[in-house]
Parts: C-alpha cells; structure tokens; sequence
C-alpha cells in the first residue's frame, strides 16, 4: 500500500458506513430520514469526530494528513448539519456537477470586459443554475422574469426567483 495513507484509508471507510445509511434513506420522508441519521449516523459521525481528534494528535505538523484532518476539523459543524435537517444531502455532489461546465469555463470568462460585466455574467449563470435545479427550462425562465420584470412590482420580486417562479399566465381567450 505504497504512497497511501492508513489513516485516510480508515476515514474512506467511516464515510462509506454513512454513505450506506444514505442509500437506504433515499426514498424516506425528510423527516424519516432524519430520523435514520440521528439514530445511525450521528453515532458514526460522533466516533469519526473523536477519532480524527486522536489522530490530529499523532501526525505531525504540516503533512498532508494532518492539514486534511485540520480542514475537517475546523468545518466540524458544516460537515455535521445534514444530520439535523433530513432535507440537506450529505454531500454537494448534485451542485458540484451542475457546476463543472461553469468552472471549466472560468478562463474563458476570466477577461469579461470588467469586474460590472463579470458580477453580472456571474449573476445571469447563478440563475440559469437555479432555474435547472428548479426544474425549469432556463431560456423559458429568463424569457418570461426578463419580460416581466421591468412592470413587476418591486415588493413582490421575489415572486421570480427560480424556486418561487410560476410562468405567467396569459389573460387573452
């Protein structure tokens, strides 16, 4: 096992107990799933926790090992939170992917004219990525909030947002 480390290969092995309490959560109600993880995931979650603290202890400064641990350790409760809320995945793998293209896109978008045009490319991507997570055909979205937006009350803005939208609905016979 040249060049792997038994301490990370140990963790791997916690997290795939975790990931298999996700895969039989995942057609439970949020609720229910909750329900799952506190009562098998949270005592996996609070061993791997008391775990990486003994082994932080032992590994020495600066390795790669120990600023993996350091990482986790530091974002403890972030890492945790899906443990309370059944409707939070254990992971941002769904958002991760959905992503890629943008991030793969970065040099091309790295010279947008300006940090105005780059907030607002950023701005116009965001929502196009909600609009999808959403369910929602992007071009359709942004067609119909564009053409609303400048008469839509300001009040009520948030009637558009991706996760609130309903396409508008035409009065005419």
């Amino acid at each position: 096992m040249s060049g792997k480390s038994q301490i990370a290969g140990q963790a791997v092995e916690t997290i795939k107990q975790l990931y298999r309490v996700e895969h039989e959560a995942r057609d439970l109600t949020a609720d229910d799933r909750q329900q799952l993880r506190q009562d098998r995931s949270k005592p996996i979650m609070d061993a791997l926790h008391e775990w990486m603290q003994a082994q932080r202890l032992q590994v020495p400064e600066g390795t790669a090992i120990a600023n993996a641990l350091d990482y986790s350790l530091k974002r403890w409760a972030a890492l945790t939170r899906y443990l309370d809320d059944g409707a939070i995945p254990i992971d941002n793998n769904r958002v991760e992917n959905l992503i890629r293209p943008w991030a793969l896109g970065r040099k091309n978008w790295l010279f947008a004219g300006s940090l105005r045009s780059g907030r607002r490319a950023a701005a116009i991507m965001s929502l196009i990525q909600s609009a999808k997570l959403n369910g929602h055909e992007p071009y359709a979205y942004l067609k119909d909030v564009l053409t609303r937006l400048p008469t839509h009350k300001a009040s009520a803005i948030d009637e558009l947002l991706p996760h609130t939208w309903q396409p508008a609905t035409s009065d005419k016979a």
